[in-house]
C-alpha cells in the first residue's frame, strides 16, 4: 500500500449556524483535505484566503491536522462564508457572501505553483472554486483531476470542464434513476473515465466500462449534521483507490478485470462508511468556534 497524496484546489469557507451561534471551517476543498487527512492521506489546499476571523478559523484548522496550506492567496476582505440552519440534522443554506475575495481574484498560477502541485497524485477541485478558466491550464500538469459539480451542472458546463478531468461526481438525490443514469452518461460520452453519482441516504452508484455499479448507503449510528457527507464519501472513495493503484488508473479505463471492480466497489463502500460517521459530527468536521462578523440571510428575498 501507498499513502495518497491529494491537493485540494479552490474554496474555503466557514459555515455559520445561525441556530448553534457557531461558526465552522469548510467549503468543499477545506473538506477534501480534512477528510483525506483522516483517511491517512496527505493532503494540501490551494485556495484564497480574506484577512478576517473566518480565515482564521479555517487556517487554524489546517494547521492542527498539518494540512500545508502555504501556497494559498492572502487578500485584504472578506473570507467567503455561508449562512446554515438545520431542519432536523439536514444543513439548510439561508445565505452567503459568494466566496467574499476568491470571486474577486484570480488565481495567476505560478511556475513554483506548478511545480509544487506536480509532488502529488490528484488534484481535486469543483463547481464553487472559481476556476472554471484554470481548468484546462491545471489539467495539462499531467496530474488526474477530479472535479465534484454537486447538484448544479448544465450541459454547456460540463461540456466546458469533462474534457479536462478524470473522475467526475454528481448529486443526483433530485433525479429520477432515468435522469440519473442519462446525466451520468453525459459525462461519460464527454470523456470522463469514472463517473460518480450520489443520491444520499439511497446510496450510490458508478459507471466504468459502460457498467454501472450501485452500492447502498450505510445508515449513521446517530445524525447531528448531514454538513460534509457527500465530500466525505468523494475524498474516501479517492484515498481508497490510491493507497491500492497508482495514479495513472484514473486517467484511463483500466483492464476491465473482477480485480478493479472489486476494489471500485469497496472505495465505494470505504466512502459509505465513512460518510455515515461524518453524519455525527458537528459542521463539517468540528473546529466550531462562536460566529464573528456579518450574518447574511436570503431566505426572504
Amino acid at each position: 500500500m501507498r499513502q495518497p497524496r491529494i491537493i485540494a484546489i479552490g474554496d474555503a469557507v466557514c459555515d455559520k449556524y445561525l441556530s448553534r451561534g457557531k461558526m465552522y471551517p469548510g467549503g468543499q476543498c477545506v473538506n477534501t483535505c480534512a477528510y483525506a487527512h483522516m483517511n491517512n492521506a496527505e493532503s494540501a489546499f490551494l485556495g484564497k484566503f480574506g484577512n478576517d476571523e473566518v480565515a482564521e478559523c479555517i487556517q487554524a484548522a489546517l494547521k492542527n491536522m498539518n494540512v500545508d496550506f502555504s501556497h494559498s492567496r492572502n487578500y485584504e476582505g472578506e473570507n467567503g462564508f455561508a449562512c446554515v440552519t438545520l431542519n432536523q440534522g439536514d444543513r439548510v443554506f439561508v445565505g452567503s457572501n459568494h466566496g467574499g475575495v476568491a470571486k474577486e481574484y484570480p488565481y495567476d498560477f505560478t511556475q513554483e505553483d506548478f511545480s509544487y502541485i506536480r509532488k502529488f497524485d490528484l488534484i481535486y477541485t469543483n463547481l464553487n472554486a472559481y476556476i472554471d478558466d484554470d481548468i484546462e491550464e491545471i489539467a495539462s500538469l499531467g496530474l488526474p483531476v477530479a472535479f465534484d459539480f454537486s447538484n448544479r451542472w448544465t450541459d454547456e458546463y460540463l461540456k466546458k470542464i469533462c474534457p479536462h478531468i478524470k473522475v467526475a461526481m454528481l448529486s443526483c438525490a433530485h433525479l429520477s434513476d432515468k435522469e440519473r443514469e442519462r446525466e451520468m452518461s453525459k459525462v461519460k460520452e464527454l470523456g470522463v473515465p469514472l463517473v460518480l453519482g450520489t443520491i444520499g441516504e439511497a446510496g450510490s452508484y458508478i459507471l466504468y466500462h459502460g457498467e454501472m455499479m450501485y452500492e447502498k448507503a450505510v445508515k449513521a449510528e446517530s445524525i447531528m449534521d448531514t454538513m460534509g457527507a457527500g465530500d466525505s464519501y468523494f475524498a474516501t472513495f479517492l484515498t481508497y483507490i490510491l493507497r491500492y493503484k497508482e495514479p495513472e488508473f484514473f486517467k484511463e479505463e483500466s483492464k476491465d478485470d473482477g480485480n478493479v471492480k472489486e476494489l471500485l466497489k469497496k472505495a465505494m463502500q470505504a466512502g459509505a462508511e465513512f460518510a455515515s460517521k461524518i453524519c455525527g459530527v458537528e459542521g463539517a468536521f468540528g473546529y466550531g468556534t462562536p460566529i464573528a462578523g456579518r450574518i447574511i440571510d436570503n431566505r426572504n428575498n
